[in-house]
C-alpha cells in the first residue's frame, strides 16, 4: 500500500536530499564552516568568515549544513539566502526541499510556506515527489486551502501529478472531512488520461463515500476496482459491511464478509467489531458472539474497543451476565478495561435493573484500579440511582462531582430534578434547577423542559409558563419535550384551545411534534371537547405523517365509551386490531361495555 513518504524517506528521484545527519557523521563537510555558523550565528562577521574559508560552496554542502541538528533553524534559513546571492549557484529542488523540511519540523508556518512559494517561483524542477512531500507538510501544519492552492498552481506549469501527489491531497482532504472535494480530484486524476487511481486512491474515495452515506457510489467504485484488478483493503470491506448493516441489508454485509474472507483478504479487528455492532442492532446476539468466538479462534486479538462493543450489545439484550462474563475475561486476553468499559457496564447494569449495588462495586473498582471515572460516569449512576428511587445517593453523587472539579453536567441535574419532581419534592426540585443556571449561567432546553412538566402537574402553569419563556430570551431554543411539558401544563389546567394553538405555533416555529405532542391536545379534546373535536383531530392524524398509536386509540375509545357511542368504538377496536395493536387493559377499562359488540362481529 502506498504511504505518504515521510520527510526523511527517499524516493528514487536522483535529486533527493540525504537523510539527516550528526556531527559525528560530518565526513565531508568541512568542520570549520559548521564551526563559523554556530559561533557566529549569522551577520556580517559571519558572512567575512565564510568569505575567507573559500570553500566551494555545492548543493551537496547546503543539504548537509541544513541537515545539521544543533543549527539554529532561523541560521540557515539565512545561510540559505547567502548561498543563493552566490555567483555560479542556483538552488534546485533538493535544496528547498532540505529548508522547507527544517521549517516544518521547527513548525515556522509563515517561513515555511515562503520557502515553498519561493520554490514554485524559481527555475528549479519540482517532481511528484517533492509535491506530494510539500502538500503533506502543509496538511500536517493545517494549511489545506494553501496546499490545494499550490497543487493546482504547480500543476499548471511545474509538474504533472502522479497518483501520489493526489493521493497525498486526497488524505489531506479527508482529514480536514472535505469529502465532496476527494470526489472530484478522483473524477479530474481520471481525467488525466495518464494517471490511474490505486489501492489508496480508492481506500480513501469508499471512506469519503462512507461517511457521506452514499452506499451506491462506494460499491460502485468497490466493483471498478476489482475491475481494474486491484485488491480491496480490509478497510474498504469493513466500510461496505457497516454501510451495508446501517441500510438493514444484513444478509448482503454477512456475504460480502465471506466473499472478503474467500478472496483472501483477513478480516482486521475493525472488521470483527463492525461485524458485531451490525448484528447486535439486528438483535442477532448470539451470531455476534458466535463471531467473537471465530475471531479468537483465527487468531485476530480483540481490542477494547470491539470488547466494549460486545459488552454494550449484551447489555442492550438483557444479557448482564454474559457482559460480565466478557467484562472478567479482559485481563486474560491482554485487554484493559477502560473508563468506557465500566460506563457501559454501569449502564447495563441499570437499564436491565441487574443488582444494582453491582454498579456501585464496579464504581469503586475502577477507581481502585486508576482509572478515573468521567462526568458521564458520574452521569449514568446519577440516573440510575434517580430511577431506582435512591435520590439522596444520587445526591451524594452529584456533590462528589463537585468536589471532583467537574463542570457541572445538565444530565445529571436533568435526571435529579424529574426524579424530586416525581417525588413531588417541587421545592428541592426547583433548587437544584437554580442551581444549574448559577453554575452554567443557562440551561438545557430538556433541564426547562423537565421543570416545566413538574410545575404543570402541581398547577403552577403560570410559573411554568414564565419559565417557558424565560428559556426562549435567554436564547435556549425550546425542543419538542418543552412544548409538550408547556401543553401538557395547559391540558391539565383545562386551557384545550391554548394547548392545541400551541401546537400549531410549534410547527410555524420549526420544531416538529411527535406523537406525543398530538396525544396531548387529543386527550384534551377528549376530556373536554366531547368526542366530536377529538374524532376530527383523531382523523386528521391518520391522514399526517405521524400516525395514531395505541395510546391514541385508547383516548378515543375511552371519549367514544364516556359518550355512550358503542357502535362506533366497537367499530374503533376492530381498526386498532387491524392495525397491529394489541388490546390492553386501558383499552378494555375504557369500554367494558362495548366488548360484546366487537365479539358479536
Amino acid at each position: 500500500m502506498f504511504m505518504v513518504p515521510s520527510l526523511r524517506d527517499s524516493d528514487s528521484n536522483s535529486r533527493t536530499a540525504p537523510s539527516r545527519i550528526n556531527r559525528s557523521s560530518l565526513s565531508k563537510l568541512d568542520e570549520r564552516f559548521i564551526r563559523i555558523l554556530k559561533i557566529f550565528k549569522w551577520g556580517p562577521d559571519a558572512e567575512k568568515a565564510l568569505e575567507v574559508l573559500m570553500l566551494r560552496v555545492d548543493h551537496r554542502l547546503v543539504r548537509q549544513v541544513l541537515n545539521v541538528d544543533d543549527i539554529d533553524v532561523s541560521v540557515k534559513v539565512q545561510f540559505f539566502k547567502w548561498v543563493g546571492k552566490r555567483r555560479n549557484f542556483e538552488h534546485d529542488s533538493t535544496t528547498y526541499m532540505a529548508l522547507i523540511r527544517c521549517l516544518h519540523e521547527a513548525g515556522s508556518v509563515g517561513d515555511l510556506w515562503n520557502a515553498i512559494q519561493s520554490m514554485v517561483r524559481s527555475n528549479c524542477i519540482i517532481g511528484p515527489a517533492e509535491l506530494s512531500k510539500v502538500i503533506w507538510m502543509l496538511g500536517q501544519a493545517k494549511m489545506s486551502n494553501k496546499a490545494c492552492a499550490l497543487f493546482y498552481q504547480v500543476k499548471g506549469h511545474k509538474c504533472k501529478p502522479n497518483a501520489n501527489a493526489y493521493n497525498s491531497i486526497i488524505l489531506m482532504l479527508m482529514k480536514e472531512r472535505h469529502y465532496e472535494k476527494v470526489h472530484e480530484l478522483y473524477v479530474e486524476m481520471c481525467n488525466e488520461g495518464s494517471c490511474f487511481p490505486d489501492t489508496v486512491t480508492y481506500d480513501a474515495l469508499v471512506t469519503a463515500f462512507g461517511k457521506l452515506g452514499r452506499q451506491d457510489s462506494a460499491l460502485r467504485l468497490f466493483e471498478e476496482m476489482k475491475e481494474n484488478r486491484l485488491q480491496p483493503t480490509p478497510k474498504i470491506y469493513t466500510i461496505l459491511i457497516g454501510m451495508f448493516f446501517m441500510s438493514g441489508s444484513i444478509d448482503k454485509a454477512l456475504s460480502l464478509f465471506d466473499e472478503m474472507r474467500e478472496s483472501c483478504c483477513t478480516p482486521t479487528v475493525f472488521t470483527y467489531t463492525e461485524l458485531i455492532r451490525g448484528l447486535g442492532r439486528a438483535g442477532r446476539v448470539d451470531d455476534a458472539y458466535g463471531l467473537f468466538l471465530d475471531m479468537q479462534r483465527e487468531g485476530v486479538k480483540p481490542d477494547v474497543v470491539l470488547m466494549n462493543t460486545l459488552i454494550s450489545m449484551l447489555g442492550k439484550a438483557g444479557r448482564v451476565t454474559d457482559a460480565f462474563k466478557i467484562f472478567n475475561e479482559m485481563e486474560a486476553l491482554r485487554c484493559t478495561p477502560n473508563v468506557v468499559t465500566y460506563n457501559t457496564l454501569i449502564k447495563a447494569i441499570f437499564q436491565s435493573r441487574y443488582h444494582t449495588h453491582e454498579a456501585v462495586t464496579l464504581f469503586e473498582n475502577m477507581k481502585a484500579k486508576g482509572i478515573a471515572p468521567s462526568d458521564f460516569t458520574y452521569s449514568i449512576l446519577i440516573d440510575g440511582f434517580c430511577k431506582t428511587n435512591r435520590v439522596e445517593k444520587a445526591l451524594l453523587l452529584l456533590e462528589e462531582m463537585d468536589e471532583k472539579g467537574f463542570p457541572p453536567c445538565p444530565a445529571a441535574y436533568c435526571s435529579l430534578i424529574d426524579a424530586l419532581g416525581k417525588a413531588k419534592r417541587y421545592d428541592a426540585a426547583n433548587e437544584l434547577f437554580k442551581e444549574l443556571k448559577e453554575n452554567c449561567g443557562s440551561s438545557s432546553s430538556r433541564v426547562y423542559a423537565v421543570m416545566i412538566k413538574h410545575l404543570g402537574k402541581c398547577r403552577r402553569l403560570t410559573d411554568a409558563l414564565d419559565l417557558f419563556n424565560e428559556m426562549k430570551q435567554l436564547g435556549c431554543t425550546p425542543d419538542v419535550y418543552a412544548y409538550n411539558a408547556v401543553m401538557s401544563g395547559l391540558v391539565r389546567s383545562g386551557m384545550i384551545d391554548e394547548a392545541h394553538s400551541m401546537l400549531r405555533t410549534m410547527q410555524e416555529q420549526g420544531c416538529e411534534p411527535d406523537i406525543n405532542s398530538h396525544n396531548i391536545v387529543l386527550h384534551g379534546l377528549a376530556m373536554v371537547g366531547g368526542p366530536e373535536r377529538a374524532m376530527d383531530m383523531f382523523t386528521k392524524m391518520k391522514h399526517s405523517k405521524l400516525n395514531p398509536d395505541v395510546v391514541s386509540y385508547n383516548t378515543m375509545l375511552s371519549s367514544l365509551s364516556r359518550a355512550g357511542m358503542f357502535e362506533k368504538a366497537a367499530k374503533l377496536m376492530k381498526e386498532m386490531r387491524i392495525k397491529g395493536f394489541e388490546y390492553d387493559r386501558i383499552t378494555y377499562s375504557s369500554i367494558l361495555e362495548a366488548v360484546g359488540q366487537v365479539d358479536e362481529e
